[in-house]
């Protein structure tokens, strides 16, 4: 399942290497670094297996909090509902009557709306800015909402000039409510909360902010903190990966760990062709793992096209092999 809102670093291009290494079976699953929720929405449910997102941007964990409790709430301060005809009446009236999103329903809908979402002004930027709001606050998470669809890459930080058409997210928000019905979503230091959730049956994905390219994100994270991650990592029962940028501050910070190289295009570049170098860091060795590579890719789904939309390169071992198994 897609995101329902656009995100700086978001992972939809490194999908096929994420799952090809993940382990096997775990009985939760951790995302760290949540952001756009893709890795953990692109997960099949897994009978048993625990899931968290988590993000330190309490903006964001908020605005997902009214996607998955405050679903109705959140649709309607963002005016998706407009009443102008008496179509639309009878539109809305059958959505509350039977509470969920019929193909009907959004068949309808569909057609009746030429709605465009308004940008926020600098009045509401401005307070969204000076206030922290409690968990499951709608009017700061619809505000909140079309700050990113209005940004340029989801990034909040510069307007892209572009309207934002309802219907291209109007059921994607609704579909995201039901996937993340029985999510975990907390809004935690990255070291706290693999402190909190760290068992030998644990898998923590984390995609922190790339090291030297923080101006990107909402959220300040020094070198410091780079260090407190690995350091948190190192320590870890469970397994981990993280997806980092190529560069030797990294490649040499996580020397203890398996390192895969790959490269995918660049979207926040204007030349053509222009690629991005990224790296997937793991505690244990997914070699290891070939037995069952065609269960773990099957839970995904994943086509024939989709394994091999890349290359990747293990460029580093450590020199202490992990004795990190699945059994």
């Amino acid at each position: 399942m897609k995101s329902f809102i656009p995100w700086v670093g978001g992972k939809s291009k490194l999908l096929w290497l994420i799952h090809k290494l993940s382990p096997s079976r775990y009985s939760r699953f951790i995302d760290v670094f949540g952001g756009s929720g893709t890795v953990t929405l692109s997960r099949p449910i897994q009978q048993g297996c625990m899931e968290v997102y988590n993000d330190f941007n309490g903006d964001l964990t908020n605005l997902f909090c009214c996607v998955k409790n405050r679903t109705m709430a959140l649709l309607l301060e963002l005016g998706f509902l407009p009443l102008n005809t008496r179509d639309d009446f009878n539109v809305l009236y059958k959505f509350f009557s039977r509470e969920e999103f019929t193909d009907d329903y959004l068949d309808e809908e569909m057609e009746l709306t030429q709605r465009y979402l308004e940008p926020p002004d600098a009045k509401t930027i401005r307070r969204m800015m000076l206030e922290r709001a409690p968990r499951g606050d709608v009017r700061r998470a619809a505000d909140y909402f079309k700050l990113i669809r209005y940004s340029f890459s989801g990034g909040a930080k510069s307007f892209a000039g572009k309207s934002c058409d309802i219907r291209r997210f109007f059921h994607l928000v609704w579909e995201c409510s039901r996937r993340l019905a029985d999510v975990v979503v907390e809004n935690k230091d990255c070291v706290d909360l693999i402190r909190q959730y760290d068992r030998e049956d644990a898998f923590f994905y984390c995609d922190p902010p790339y090291y030297d390219a923080e101006d990107c994100y909402a959220v300040v994270f020094p070198k410091e903190d780079h260090q407190r991650l690995h350091d948190a990592l190192l320590e870890c029962q469970g397994f981990v990966m993280v997806s980092y940028n190529y560069c030797p501050f990294i490649v040499d910070l996580y020397k203890e760990f398996y390192i895969f190289y790959t490269t995918r295009p660049n979207s926040m570049s204007q030349k053509a062709g222009s690629e991005y170098e990224e790296i997937v860091i793991t505690n244990y060795d997914p070699r290891l793992y070939n037995s069952a590579r065609h269960w773990q890719l099957s839970i995904f789904n994943l086509s024939a096209a989709e394994e091999d939309d890349g290359r990747y390169t293990l460029i580093h071992e450590p020199k202490t092999k992990s004795d990190k198994t699945e059994e």
